[in-house]
C-alpha cells in the first residue's frame, strides 16, 4: 500500500530539519529532534476520521489559533492541554508554507539552540 500522500509531504518538510527523525505506528507518524517530539502526522486517530497534523506552539498560541479559525485547527487529545495544536489537512486546500511553518516553529520550541540556529526560518 502506498504511503498518504500527505504523509508523504509532511515528511519531507519535518526530515529537512536538522537530525529530525521519523517513526511509523500505523497509519501515524511522529517526528522528534533528539527524542522530543515536535510534530505527529494523525490519520483516523481513534476512529475520529480526522487526518491532521498536530505541532507544539507558545503557552497560549494554541488558544488563540484555535480561536482564530476552529474549521481548521483543533485540540489535539491528550496533547492540548499541554500546549499543541492540529492543524486540518482534510479540510479544503491545504497551504504547505504554513504546514511548514507550524512545524518548523514546534522544532525550534523543542530542538537544542545549536540545530535551532541551523534553521532557516521560512519568510
Amino acid at each position: 500500500m502506498a504511503e498518504n500522500r500527505r504523509l508523504t509531504r509532511l515528511t519531507k518538510i519535518c526530515l529537512a530539519l536538522p537530525e529530525a527523525t521519523r517513526e511509523l505506528h500505523n497509519s501515524h507518524a511522529s517526528f522528534a529532534v533528539r527524542g522530543r517530539k515536535f510534530a505527529y502526522f494523525l490519520d483516523d486517530h481513534h476512529g475520529d476520521g480526522i487526518v491532521a497534523v498536530s505541532f507544539r506552539a507558545l503557552p497560549g498560541e494554541n488558544d488563540v489559533l484555535i480561536a482564530s479559525d476552529p474549521t481548521r485547527f483543533f485540540m489535539p487529545s491528550y496533547l492540548g492541554p499541554r500546549g499543541w495544536a492540529a492543524l486540518h489537512l482534510d479540510v479544503g486546500p491545504i497551504d504547505w508554507d504554513e504546514v511548514a511553518e507550524l512545524v518548523i516553529d514546534s522544532y525550534c520550541l523543542g530542538a537544542p539552540k545549536r540545530l535551532v540556529a541551523l534553521v532557516a526560518q521560512p519568510g
